[in-house]
């Protein structure tokens, strides 16, 4: 994938390519590409503009959303995410973002949030949407907020999750 004209960069082989953002009733397909450049360097394609404004989203508010870090070492991160608690986390993530047949959710977010991880102990949502293993990935923005705060109070009730 080229990215800026600079260099390249190494995805998955079965890495998502297409993103459909959802938010109300308003619906946009947006390139894997488009949104990581935003969360890059804050560029907003011409599409990705129009959405959010139809939307009337900040664009620096979803590059804070695609970039918001969460800390976690990837051996432990793979161990919760396969016990009891990672399967709700995962149910909870799925409702959010999901394959397009909404089929298989679990083990698509597991594989993509766990090699998101490998490289720095970190989680980031751009890193989950590259590292996605289908083509497309749906993405429900009106209930990021709520996944969100779903996750920080899991936090608070089992404090020895790694994130």
């Amino acid at each position: 994938m080229l990215m800026g004209g600079i260099g390249f960069t190494t995805v998955p082989a079965q890495a998502a390519e297409q993103i459909i953002l959802k938010y109300s009733i308003l619906r946009e397909s947006v390139s894997v590409e488009e949104l990581g450049e935003l969360s890059r360097t804050g560029k907003v394609s011409p599409s990705l503009k129009s959405y959010l404004k139809l939307a009337k989203k900040d664009p620096a508010e979803l590059q804070r959303w695609l970039n918001r870090p969460f800390a976690v070492e990837q051996t432990t991160l793979s161990d919760v995410l396969n016990s009891f608690v990672g399967g709700y986390i995962l149910n909870q993530v799925g409702e959010v973002i999901h394959t397009p047949s909404n089929r298989a959710n679990k083990e698509a977010l597991r594989g993509a949030i766990i090699t998101s991880a490998e490289k720095d102990n970190s989680v980031q949502l751009i890193e989950v949407l590259e590292n996605y293993p289908t083509k497309e990935v749906h993405l429900e923005g009106d209930r990021l907020m709520e996944l969100y705060q779903t996750v920080q109070d899991l936090r608070a009730k089992v404090p020895k999750l790694p994130f």
